[in-house]
């Protein structure tokens, strides 16, 4: 039996709008993934732990709060520190253009922006995030 992508959805930060990270998590967990979400108010000590112990393949971030630069680098940074590179960063929110092309130069796989739809996004992990062999 092949196993299923493992995806941690994540809100770091202040920001409490979570509308679109439900409809994200729902949307991959019923494209048959397997979804942990996180909830409001996440550190990235807290999201990077949490996709460590989940075994994730990946970590959906949805940034809302303009400290996305922030947010996203530091995942990346624990990520490296904990030995875990290899789980897959990507996310959403209102992140101006410039920025997504840095975010990208950290390591950033992908940034959905306002309009993504729920399609694109599985498409996108599916093509994108490793299926683990069990």
């Amino acid at each position: 039996m092949e196993a299923r992508i493992r995806v941690v959805v994540a809100k770091p930060g202040l920001d409490g709008h979570d509308r679109g990270a439900k409809v994200v998590a729902r949307a991959l967990r019923d494209a048959g993934m397997e979804v942990v979400y996180t909830g409001l108010h996440q550190t990235p000590e807290q999201i990077v732990e949490t996709a460590i112990q989940e075994d994730a393949d990946a970590i959906g971030l949805s940034v809302l709060s303009g400290a996305h630069m922030t947010l996203f680098r530091r995942v990346l940074e624990l990520l490296a520190e904990r030995d875990a590179a290899d789980i897959v960063v990507f996310g959403g929110g209102i992140i101006p253009a410039d920025d997504i092309a840095e975010l990208e130069k950290l390591g950033v796989a992908h940034i959905f922006t306002p309009g993504a739809t729920t399609a694109s996004i599985i498409e996108w992990v599916r093509a994108n995030v490793a299926t683990p062999v069990s």
